[in-house]
């Protein structure tokens, strides 16, 4: 007897993609509930001896990638993505890339716990029970991690961040639509404006019902502090010098316990889902400068969605013209999926697009 359709489409679930359609294998995690999409067979070799170089080769000859693999149809306009990548030297265990709606970030906390995370997970790096260390590359230089394991299975991750600093405080720029707003700049990684809801006059909170607005605000803000701020100057290197996102911050304890909460608006108005690994790293420096965190004291931070990282001053350090800190971070991550992406030439959407 002939088999029905809905028979055959139950038996037979395998596509066999034409040898000139390209081939991109992820696992995809989140961490927080802010999306990682891990890029792992398929995408080109990258030319270059430091992640630094590899981020201006990839954005110089296959940002069509990052399009097909973060924009619709495949992904959305806040999905983010890394590229594992060789390490800057034989003390690294391997670098990694950042990806993300408008093009390629200089750090990523939550990428960082989602991707130690993983590295152990897939065994790519040896371990029992307790805390495994790991040594990661991003553009802006060497990161600590610690994945801690329990029971096989990991529980959690700490990273030390590079050297945090803040650049000024309580500054004011003056923004079309919302006025004369207050900020602190200070850098975690990438450059980020801090904005306190208790020093300005916003009619919005940090809550999911203002989601619009949050990114409406930030990114004019983004705009404004880019324009005005003549400092955003990274002391060591200049592909670092640009202003990343606007961080909202609401001071007060919440209701969950943490101690304040924020939310983030990054690259071309994407909202971070998680408490920003690099923004709360940014913010310890803010935090120690203004004497409300010694070293060793711990900070907990929620996200517009409810997720949690601690945050802590580890030291404090000389860097170039700053006194900075070296940040502790810390939060989860839980793998989502795993996708095998084809692009088939002939599709005239191939290399993606965003709607907001």
């Amino acid at each position: 007897m002939a088999k029905t359709t809905y028979q055959q489409l139950r038996t037979q679930h395998t596509f066999s993609p034409p040898a000139d359609w390209w081939r991109i294998r992820t696992i995809d995690l989140h961490t927080g509930g802010e999306p990682l999409r891990v890029i792992l067979e398929g995408f080109p070799e990258l030319r270059g001896n430091s992640v630094l170089e590899y981020r201006r080769d990839c954005r110089d000859r296959f940002d069509h990638l990052r399009r097909a693999l973060l924009f619709e149809p495949r992904g959305h306009a806040d999905m983010y993505g890394a590229l594992p990548l060789p390490p800057n030297d034989a003390e690294g265990d391997f670098g990694l890339l950042f990806l993300h709606n408008e093009g390629y970030s200089t750090m990523c906390g939550h990428a960082i716990i989602a991707i130690a995370t993983l590295a152990v997970e897939l065994n790519w790096v040896k371990g029992g029970e307790g805390e495994i260390p790991l040594s990661i590359d991003a553009p802006c230089g060497r990161i600590k991690a610690y994945a801690r394991v329990a029971k096989g299975r990991v529980r959690g991750v700490r990273f030390h961040c590079v050297p945090s600093f803040v650049v000024g405080l309580d500054r004011t720029v003056d923004v079309p639509g919302w006025g004369r707003v207050t900020y602190d700049l200070a850098y975690g990684g990438a450059f980020y404006a801090y904005v306190e809801l208790s020093k300005n006059r916003f009619d919005f909170d940090l809550g999911t019902a203002f989601y619009r607005t949050l990114i409406e605000a930030g990114m004019a803000i983004k705009r404004a502090v880019a324009q005005h701020d003549p400092d955003i100057q990274h002391p060591f290197e200049a592909e670092l010098s640009f202003l990343y996102g606007t961080i909202f911050i609401d001071p007060r304890r919440q209701a969950s316990g943490c101690d304040s909460k924020n939310v983030c608006i990054f690259a071309e108005g994407e909202v971070d889902r998680c408490p920003t690994g690099s923004g709360v790293s940014g913010r310890m420096a803010i935090h120690h400068r203004r004497g409300e965190l010694a070293v060793g004291e711990n900070l907990r931070i929620e996200s517009i969605t409810g997720s949690v990282f601690r945050g802590s001053v580890v030291e404090v350090v000389d860097y170039g013209p700053y006194s900075a800190v070296i940040p502790e971070v810390e939060g989860t991550a839980h793998i989502t999926g795993t996708h095998t992406f084809v692009i088939d030439p002939d599709d005239p959407m191939r290399e993606g697009f965003l709607l907001r």
